[in-house]
């Protein structure tokens, strides 16, 4: 198995850590957790579906609606309703995902991920950054996917409109299981060879 380097970013400027305080305090209204990399908490505001950069990459070019999605080294993440993070699993089991292994995970209740580079920054992102593929904008909890309303069933969202969690959930194991066979069948790197994630 392949060796991944995760990229630790640098330190960021009291400047830059203002701009992220602005945009995400005023323009988006969340509160970032400090650290050494300013850090978004999960399960508040929006769950976190996290998944192989190349599942998440062919995922993007299906019709599926999205929330915001973020990237970070080889890792993708895509923000959904709270309280989903606790329905993958069941989600997975009902659509016979379960036994197999996928690389698919959550994050929910007193989970964090680094916040991404804000958009439209003129100087650009250090490498290995987290940035945003599709930013957030004001509001966009209200297009989160998520399971259908109360009552109605898991097998609803099949059949829904909107944003919906059970056809992200479907689309993404999909990808995941496809990137986890087109690796094995792909020839083994160099050990130490880590490039940047390719999404075709």
């Amino acid at each position: 198995m392949a060796l991944i380097a995760e990229t630790v970013p640098h330190p960021r400027s009291p400047s830059e850590e203002d701009a992220y305080v602005s945009w995400y305090g005023r323009v988006l209204g969340w509160t970032l957790a400090g650290g050494p990399a300013a850090q978004l908490v999960t399960g508040t505001r929006f769950d976190v579906l996290e998944l192989p950069a190349d599942a998440g990459g062919r995922l993007l070019r299906r019709p599926v609606d999205t929330g915001p999605v973020a990237v970070m080294g080889r890792r993708m993440r895509f923000l959904v309703a709270p309280g989903s993070a606790e329905e993958l699993d069941g989600l997975l089991d009902w659509l016979e995902w379960g036994p197999v292994a996928l690389d698919l995970t959550a994050l929910g209740v007193g989970g964090r991920i680094t916040a991404p580079v804000p958009p439209g920054r003129p100087q650009g992102s250090p490498q290995g950054a987290a940035v945003w593929l599709r930013p957030p904008e004001p509001g966009c909890e209200a297009f989160l996917p998520s399971l259908p309303g109360t009552g109605q069933g898991a097998g609803a969202g099949l059949r829904g409109t909107g944003p919906d969690l059970v056809r992200l959930v479907a689309a993404a194991a999909t990808e995941c299981h496809r990137a986890r066979l087109r690796r094995r069948a792909a020839p083994a790197r160099p050990v130490g060879a880590v490039g940047q994630p390719r999404f075709s």
